[in-house]
């Protein structure tokens, strides 16, 4: 098998307890997914099957959520399933309306520093973070640059802990808890996030993703298909290799081929790399829209030459007749 799951996450397992369960769904070792969300969150999970996960670096890299935030309330985990460390009362949160946070929104968007949840999976001296906060441990991250595209507000409700639904478009790497937290902070009452729901990652939207209850009913009527790997890499530029190139493809050889045959490419978008320009992935497959993988494209040393060189990255099996 190969290709990919648009999975619909359920709250209170693990990404990896997704991973085990889709293993034993569809009886194959070979998965992986693309992008953890928490125990607490749902929505969309990308999951690659067989030799497919080796292109999960290669997927589309914006997400989006639908995130409530609730204020007044201080976690050590920036998120409802943590230990309250400040509370507010009430009153002191009675000059919060919509407007006001609003207007602090701006001050979270375009290329902001962050600083990761001490409870998350970052790195810290060879050990994972939350690892450390378990241990009671001194946990210093420290802080990145993350790209916020929108934030924008869904919903307002009062009470004595008023809550924001907020819909939030970024790129890699963004912690929601994180902007929760700060956000909290920016307006002096604290915040924690209270849900999250991941409506795209990947390339994947919510409204086409598969529950682990229709994926089953679908392998039991035989119907079950995986999301075909061209079709996930539509994002990339592509070419179509004819028969002969599709041998030397599977060699491992670099390829002279012609840019009019690179779909979507921007000759501008390369980059210098060891002294060598070096073009951006290319989703490569033969005549047949099989996908053969992916490759980097590198200029042609013969500067004479009308084409570039096509080199292999991460070559796929044919599927199976």
């Amino acid at each position: 098998m190969q290709g990919f799951i648009n999975l619909h996450k359920p709250k209170g397992m693990t990404s990896h307890d997704c991973v085990g369960k889709l293993r034993r769904l569809l009886r194959q070792k070979r998965i992986g997914h693309g992008g953890t969300l928490d125990p607490a969150a749902t929505g969309v999970l990308p999951v690659a099957v067989g030799p497919a996960t080796r292109l999960l670096p290669y997927l589309q890299e914006w997400k989006s959520y639908n995130a409530t935030i609730r204020f007044g309330i201080v976690t050590n985990t920036d998120d409802l399933a943590g230990e309250i460390l400040e509370e507010r009362s009430p009153q002191d949160l009675q000059h919060l309306t919509r407007e006001i946070i609003t207007e602090q929104l701006p001050n979270f968007t375009g290329t902001i520093s962050q600083i990761p949840p001490k409870y998350s999976a970052i790195h810290v001296q060879g050990k994972r973070a939350y690892d450390l906060a378990r241990q009671n441990k001194p946990v210093e991250i420290p802080s990145r640059e993350v790209e916020i595209l929108q934030l924008r507000v869904l919903d307002w409700r009062d009470g004595d802990y008023p809550e924001l639904d907020l819909a939030v478009d970024c790129g890699p790497g963004t912690y929601i808890r994180a902007i929760a937290r700060d956000l909290g902070s920016a307006l002096g009452t604290g915040a924690t996030l209270a849900a999250l729901e991941r409506t795209r990652s990947c390339g994947f939207v919510l409204s086409e993703s598969l529950t682990f209850e229709a994926i089953a009913q679908q392998i039991e009527a035989d119907q079950f298909q995986l999301e075909p790997v061209l079709d996930i890499l539509c994002h990339l530029p592509q070419i179509q290799l004819e028969d002969e190139l599709v041998k030397r493809w599977f060699l491992g050889q670099r390829l002279p081929v012609s840019p009019n045959d690179i779909l979507n490419w921007d000759p501008a978008a390369a980059e210098e790399l060891d002294g060598e320009k070096l073009g951006p992935a290319i989703a490569v497959s033969d005549l047949h829209q099989n996908c053969l993988g992916v490759g980097h494209l590198r200029a042609n040393r013969d500067p004479d030459a009308s084409t570039v060189i096509l080199a292999p990255k991460v070559v796929l099996p044919l599927p199976e007749a």
